[in-house]
């Protein structure tokens, strides 16, 4: 869906979308698609190019803001599509920190010598939730997902070396009303719609991310 295709539905134009966000493009799930199709896609790819079997994973992990159902999670049908047999499959949800959050988890797992070897994925369908009449918002998000295979490797501890070196998670609950859902099952019983006050949530954004890069260096 591009920005000239967004300008039929909304007051928006390709000029104002790039200039507040580079976007110029974003994808929407088919609908035969579902969160884990993308995320099987990717996880498949991910696996390929690892050279790793499915038989050899023990973890899958999903960070998704848009489960394929409130239960169970999306990870356990990833793990099924897969065919990985073994180990543990859940949800993260974190949203937008959601794959970072999903990553940690995933190497302090490995780290614990509790997983040999996990598949990261972070998936999400939010053209689903979106209110298409809510420039602010339908303008930003789309469908899509990524993936990654972790192992443990022995290395030399020098700054060539490869992989997860240092991660830091941060959440602040008194920033909720900044970017929410407007619904859920245990409030509204609905799935509800996205809702962002977008310069606050800019501005915290690059305060808190700037932060943890110095604190992690």
């Amino acid at each position: 869906m591009t920005n000239a295709d967004l300008a039929k539905i909304v007051d928006t134009s390709d000029e104002w979308i790039v200039e507040r966000s580079g976007i110029r493009q974003r994808h929407i799930a088919g609908d035969d698609e579902l969160t884990s199709t993308l995320g099987a896609a990717a996880a498949r790819q991910a696996l390929v190019r690892a050279g790793i079997d499915p038989v050899d994973i023990d973890l899958v992990i999903c960070a998704t803001a848009t489960p394929d159902r409130t239960f169970p999670a999306t990870a356990v049908k990833i793990q099924s599509e897969l065919g990985v047999t073994k180990g543990a499959a859940f949800d993260v949800q974190a949203v937008c920190s959601g794959f970072v959050y999903a990553l940690t988890i995933a190497d302090n797992f490995i780290k614990a010598g509790q997983s040999k070897r996990a598949v990261v994925i972070g998936a999400e369908t939010f053209s689903r939730i979106l209110d298409w009449k809510d420039r602010s918002t339908c303008v930003l998000f789309g469908d899509g997902a990524g993936a990654v295979v972790l192992e443990a490797q022995p290395q030399h501890g020098a700054r060539e070396d490869r992989g997860i070196l240092s991660t830091l998670i941060r959440s602040d609950g008194r920033f909720e009303e900044q970017l929410y859902v407007d619904g859920g099952p245990g409030s509204t019983k609905t799935v509800g719609h996205l809702r962002m006050n977008g310069r606050e949530v800019f501005r915290h954004a690059v305060q808190k991310i700037s932060g943890v890069i110095e604190e992690t260096l």
